[in-house]
């Protein structure tokens, strides 16, 4: 245990994740609002889930894309959730190697595929309200199935170089991470080697891949928009924008504090550690919370049929 810190390690059994350094007296306070955040994202995902299965009128683009929505944050929120609540509660903080990068890669896969997923849903929404005589033939079910293929396919494409670059180094320094799980940019700065080549694809998946679809969303907004204020009346206005308003709101949700902390990661030296670790888990752990609440409540066909099942239930 002396030397397990600066021992040589061409590839470490395992890593240490400190959780939040300077907060550890506090962990176990913090892991409530955490686990609180887990069980709405658990359950309003699932509700999402099982809403669209029993309601035949969700049938359409803009449900199948929120059920995987759906799918993904349950798989980014139990990807890291469960050991960051170990962490807390129980001070399991080892990590075997390959289990490490296996929630590296779940955890930036999954991320991707979340954006890929947005830009999805701002297509169809951009035909829906763009181009509607045409949406039902557009976006017809063998479409949707290549987009959402697309879109997976994308993630794992994109996403594998950081395992890959991840394993390939060798670590000497230290094998303790001072984060709550394995992000990729914590566990390859561990590494006594020249590891430009994982910053610069980091910056590239932040700036091209995700920039790409920040720019896309942008586009098809801006085209939304235009038609939505080319409406005659305001009441027409007004209903067709809170069709999308949802996506709006998820989309902020996501893309703004994603750009922050990565930028943070990279050029943010002189911000306090805690402060750092606390915000880029807030904002991994926020959007499968959040997701489901917007579209639960701003979705009218989904905020129906889940009054109607309740009140039925009810009586």
């Amino acid at each position: 245990m002396s030397d397990s810190n600066t021992t040589d390690l061409t590839s470490p059994s395992s890593f240490i994740l400190l959780g939040i350094p300077g907060l550890e007296v506090a962990h176990v306070w913090i892991a409530i609002p955490f686990c609180t955040m887990y069980i709405i994202a658990i359950l309003g995902n699932f509700t999402i889930l099982f809403t669209v299965k029993i309601e035949p009128s969700l049938r359409g683009p803009m449900y199948y894309f929120l059920c995987m929505l759906a799918v993904t944050d349950l798989v980014l929120s139990t990807s890291t959730l469960p050991k960051t609540l170990a962490i807390f509660w129980f001070n399991s903080r080892e990590i075997e190697f390959n289990a490490c990068l296996t929630q590296m890669f779940f955890l930036h896969c999954f991320s991707v595929m979340e954006s890929g997923i947005f830009v999805a849903m701002a297509f169809d929404r951009y035909v829906a309200i763009c181009d509607p005589l045409r949406h039902s033939t557009i976006l017809t079910n063998p479409v949707v199935a290549k987009i959402s293929l697309a879109v997976m396919l994308r993630a794992v494409i994109f996403t594998l170089p950081y395992a890959l670059l991840a394993r390939q180094w060798p670590y000497c320094r230290t094998n303790i991470i001072p984060e709550l799980y394995c992000v990729h940019i914590a566990v390859v700065n561990l590494a006594c080697a020249d590891i430009r080549v994982s910053n610069y694809y980091g910056l590239f998946m932040v700036f091209f891949v995700r920039g790409l679809d920040v720019i896309f969303i942008t586009v098809s907004y801006v085209q939304i928009l235009r038609a939505i204020f080319s409406l005659p009346t305001k009441d027409a206005r007004l209903k067709t924008f809170e069709t999308c308003s949802s996506h709006l709101c998820a989309i902020l949700a996501f893309y703004i504090p994603g750009l922050f902390i990565s930028l943070i990661y990279r050029f943010g030296q002189n911000v306090a550690l805690h402060f750092q670790v606390l915000i880029s888990n807030l904002y991994l752990f926020m959007p499968p919370m959040l997701n489901p609440i917007i579209y639960g409540v701003r979705t009218k066909q989904i905020w129906n049929r889940l009054l109607r099942l309740f009140i039925h239930k009810g009586t």
